[in-house]
């Protein structure tokens, strides 16, 4: 794991869709998608309130008789041009909407056999929270254990059970976890396996169901979000407002390589969000944890977050990023997820700019003064290889790092205790170091 800092010296307020607490709808609490502001390429970044905003870094006389004879050639060109259009307006309109129709009804089905097929997949997730809510009284100030209640959604990933959604959706003091299937089945023996760490920039937890009671549940097809290009239609389904489960949204890629920074509605916690895609397929509160799904009905995304003062700004994690973590879940039955060591600056024109780098792409290890914490871990994987504050890491493996490729997500394709080869520049000079990846701290 690698933790990503945002290279703004103000602060970001956007929030978290967490999907949608029972009575009050706190973003903050967990299973609405986060809501974002979307982050611009430059240096600083910033957001506001609703659960998941984003902040994206990402930013001219003649005479009268000689005019008299101009007007009339134009009308009379356009009068003859005009009558044969209008002798075949009629058929050509009718044939134009026939077709139109046809593509918009193979696009409805097309849009309805996916959700019918990938909705199989998809789970409503309920989760119960305890929390200490100071009180006061005669007596003085007491605490007092609170229950919050949220939901999100999930996605099937084996017929024994297991689940992935995302870690807002069922966060640290998470007491019981209920998920519902599409045939309105509930299982109430749901525990946490694992979720990442709250620092960590990918928002992801892992659910097991202890016993289906003999029904076998129906995993969802995991596509290559590698093969993403912008312009592709998407189709996201979740458990919109808590209420309407496996609801059907479509749209397409808007962008992708987005960072985002979300925090909930109080603004008391936030978290950065690296690597994401942009869709304008409506994503709601609830939907945290749903598949954003290709038109083969693969899922290539998880939905997080939501862009809260713009209209379908959606994100979601692309899903080669947690690969690699649904691997070391099913062989361990654990989460274990490989850690560097380092914080970093994804590498925009901005980013580029403000600290005069010497390249467009990478991840740049700011100075300890630059980013007021200490940015090479102590004792860490990175900090025994010789990695050094002030390095750009470039590429991991032969993979370039750039906005389609975060360090974070090609880090979390390898498992702990793997090898991996940075290519780093360090004051102009190109090095290789071979990096242990160890253990990261989960939350």
């Amino acid at each position: 794991m690698a933790s990503s800092t945002s290279s703004s010296s103000e602060s970001n307020d956007s929030s978290k869709v967490k999907d949608n607490k029972v009575e009050t709808e706190k973003v903050s609490v967990i299973s609405k998608p986060a809501l974002v502001t979307p982050s611009l390429p430059e240096p600083s970044q910033s957001l506001h309130e609703l659960y998941l905003r984003a902040k994206k870094l990402p930013p001219n006389h003649p005479k009268v008789k000689l005019l008299g004879g101009i007007f009339l050639i134009i009308v009379c060109a356009s009068a003859g041009f005009l009558g044969g259009w209008v002798g075949n307006s009629g058929r050509n309109d009718a044939t134009t909407i026939q077709k139109q129709q046809v593509v918009l009804e193979n696009q409805g089905d097309l849009i309805s056999n996916i959700a019918s097929t990938v909705g199989q997949s998809v789970v409503s997730v309920d989760a119960t929270q305890t929390t200490s809510a100071p009180t006061e009284s005669m007596f003085g100030i007491t605490t007092q254990p609170e229950q919050e209640e949220s939901e999100g959604t999930g996605i099937i990933l084996t017929s024994s059970g297991l689940i992935v959604t995302n870690r807002h959706v069922v966060p640290a003091g998470t007491t019981s976890v209920s998920v519902t299937l599409s045939n309105g089945t509930t299982y109430n023996n749901v525990k946490v396996v694992g979720r990442t760490s709250v620092d960590d920039s990918l928002d992801i937890a892992f659910l097991q169901i202890g016993n289906t009671n003999g029904q076998t549940l129906v995993p969802a097809q995991i596509g290559n979000s590698s093969n993403v290009k912008v312009g592709d239609t998407v189709i996201a389904i979740g458990n919109a407002l808590g209420q309407y489960q496996n609801t059907v949204t479509s749209g397409i890629i808007s962008g992708y390589g987005r960072s985002v920074q979300a925090s909930d509605s109080t603004g008391t916690t936030t978290e950065n969000l690296d690597d994401m895609f942009q869709t304008d397929a409506a994503i709601n509160e609830g939907n945290s944890g749903g598949p954003l799904v290709n038109i083969d009905g693969q899922v290539i995304g998880i939905n997080t977050a939501i862009a809260g003062n713009a209209q379908n700004i959606g994100f979601a994690i692309p899903i080669n990023d947690v690969t690699g973590l649904i691997k070391s879940v099913e062989q361990s039955g654990k989460l274990e997820q490989p850690y560097l060591g380092v914080v970093y600056i994804p590498i925009t024109s901005g980013v580029e700019s403000q600290y005069n780098l010497s390249v467009s792409n990478g991840a740049y290890i700011p100075t300890n003064d630059q980013a007021g914490e200490q940015t090479v871990i102590s004792g860490g994987p990175a900090d025994q290889a010789g990695v050094q504050p002030g390095d750009i890491i470039t590429s991991i493996n032969g993979t370039a790092i750039n906005q389609q490729n975060s360090l974070t997500s090609i880090l979390d394709q390898q498992s702990v205790g793997s090898q991996v080869t940075l290519s780093i520049i360090r004051n102009g000079k190109h090095l290789s170091i071979t990096v242990t990846l160890g253990t990261a701290p989960t939350g």
